[in-house]
């Protein structure tokens, strides 16, 4: 009896470890199967990287200025009441300009004490200067003239800008994207031809874009003014798209 139960154990430990090293046959078959499925996507030819940068320009069609007053008085009350009043003025005019209350925003308050300097003597507060600026969207150009004249003439006496830019740079730089990606074709396919190879597909693409080139800034004082209307030219606005693409080259 003793030797059936032993013959019986050992046929038990057998089977046992048939089946464990059957199990891990599989699964090795299984992962080795899995890791195959992803080699169609592996790259298997020359990746070569290349950089390209399309532009595209067109007119602006909206211009953003920054109005403001600043005034001086004695003390710090009679300094922001004057600034209150003069600055009522201002925006009454913007409104009359059409400009909706949208793109008008305040962009800056202040109130600073003004000092007398001298030599070897204690500074001495002479005045204080209050300051009241807001933002301003213009989106007809054709009116920016006669916006910037109307807010002079009723009291602006600081001014900055215009700053140029489109409403929708999007188609703008949809145009620059497409430009980009021709160039970083036709640049992989003179790797291509130069190594014997075809271009096979593009691995990855990574995109960074800026809109809106630097434009000058005009500044005007309202001392300045004259009846002549002011001058303004809106020039061209830039849109560039940087393209960052992995080209595979095969046989």
């Amino acid at each position: 009896m003793h030797n059936t139960l032993s013959n019986t154990l050992a046929n038990t430990r057998r089977n046992s470890i048939k089946l464990l090293s059957a199990g891990l046959i599989a699964g090795i078959a299984i992962f080795a199967s899995g890791c195959g499925s992803d080699s169609g996507n592996r790259p298997t030819g020359t990746l070569v990287s290349i950089s390209a940068q399309g532009e595209a320009s067109r007119v602006p069609d909206i211009a953003s200025i920054s109005a403001g007053v600043v005034t001086e008085a004695d003390d710090s009350k009679a300094a922001m009441q004057a600034n209150a009043k003069q600055m009522e003025q201002v925006m009454q005019a913007i409104k009359d300009a059409g400009i909706d209350n949208k793109d008008v925003q305040t962009s800056g308050i202040s109130l600073m004490p003004r000092y007398d300097y001298q030599p070897n003597r204690e500074r001495k507060i002479v005045a204080y200067q209050a300051r009241n600026s807001v933002s301003i969207t213009v989106r007809e150009l054709d009116d920016l003239s006669g916006v910037i004249d109307a807010l002079t003439a009723e009291g602006a006496n600081q001014i900055h800008g215009p700053s140029f830019s489109i409403d929708d740079p999007e188609p703008l730089r949809a145009e620059a994207r497409e430009k980009a990606l021709k160039m970083a074709q036709t640049r992989a396919e003179a790797y291509a031809e130069s190594l014997g190879t075809k271009v096979r597909r593009i691995v990855s693409i990574a995109e960074g874009s800026h809109g809106g080139m630097p434009r000058p800034m005009m500044r005007a004082e309202a001392a300045m003014a004259d009846s002549a209307s002011t001058p303004v030219a809106p020039g061209e606005t830039s849109v560039s798209v940087h393209l960052e693409l992995v080209f595979e080259l095969a046989k």
